[in-house]
């Protein structure tokens, strides 16, 4: 699958293919993460296009996603692996003539336990048939290649980024009552983080980072054009330079490149030609998400 790519322009070029404009810089991150097996740390502010460009590498690559969406609290059970208890349950249910039969010479509680683990009964109940694989063992464990998207780590605690050490260092999962279940293929990693809180050394060290921050007003420019089709270059221009002048407010939160996008949609939708002061003040709720910036954006733009 690597074959494919040799240079880092041609990753560009199968970025663009998805609709992702991507710097030679960025493009060169993501090769050399291809070829070796490496995982990708994309930090930056939200909205800067960082999970895009994960989804995009997917389909550039024609690896199927799976994604990881992490939060406080995120445990082992929910990123790794759970034994289907009720299917447990069930199974010792269906068996259960049998077993009583089995153990119906036993001498006590100690003996027919022997006698469970000598007849196989209870390995059988912690076999791969009863595993619930997470996104993290199901990435591991997929029979073809995919692409795992580690999505938004500086949600999860530091003790999840210990969780993912080995996952990461060695494309594998350990679990007690099976031992270590190595990848069939090596998935393609992508982990982002808004850089809300700082990242362990240890979690850093086993990946190459890539920082990305808003684009120039050029680039997003080409996004816009890029991703509205038919979109007259003077209204995208003038859409850009909006928000480009809106970031410099003082908001709760600026408006993302994929906010400039949706702007860039909805006055389409309305089929409106130019942003004056009446399509300002009636569209502010496609880029403002708070009262206060909403207020701001059109005190900036409209002057109301």
């Amino acid at each position: 699958m690597t074959d494919q790519f040799a240079h880092p322009d041609q990753v560009q070029q199968a970025l663009f293919d998805q609709g992702y404009l991507a710097d030679l810089a960025t493009s060169t991150v993501v090769l050399l993460g291809l070829k070796l097996d490496k995982p990708l740390l994309v930090e930056g502010p939200a909205g800067v296009g960082k999970t895009a460009l994960a989804t995009s590498w997917a389909k550039a690559t024609g690896r199927d996603l799976i994604r990881l969406q992490c939060y406080d609290g995120l445990d082992e059970a929910r990123a790794l692996y759970e034994w289907s208890y009720g299917k447990q349950l069930l199974a010792t249910q269906l068996v259960r003539e049998t077993l009583d039969k089995d153990l119906s010479e036993s001498k006590g509680l100690a003996d027919a336990l022997s006698h469970l683990e000598e007849g196989g009964a209870v390995d059988a109940f912690f076999s791969e048939r009863f595993l619930v694989p997470r996104p993290l063992l199901q990435a591991i464990r997929s029979p073809k290649p995919v692409l795992l998207l580690i999505d938004e780590i500086d949600r999860a605690d530091e003790a999840f980024e210990a969780l993912l050490l080995e996952t990461l260092s060695d494309y594998q999962v350990s679990i007690p009552e099976l031992g270590p279940l190595t990848a069939t293929h090596v998935p393609v990693v992508i982990l982002t983080s808004n850089a809300t809180r700082d990242l362990s050394d240890a979690l850093k060290r086993r990946c190459l980072h890539i920082a990305l921050d808003y684009p120039s007003a050029e680039t997003e420019r080409e996004i816009v054009r890029l991703a509205v089709p038919g979109i007259d270059e003077r209204l995208a221009a003038a859409i850009v330079d909006a928000i480009w002048q809106i970031r410099h407010l003082d908001l709760r939160k600026r408006p993302s490149v994929g906010e400039t996008i949706d702007w860039a949609r909805a006055l389409m939708a309305l089929g409106v030609e130019s942003l004056d002061k009446p399509n300002i003040l009636a569209t502010t709720g496609v880029i403002a998400k708070y009262a206060s910036d909403a207020e701001q954006i059109r005190h900036a733009l409209a002057g109301d």
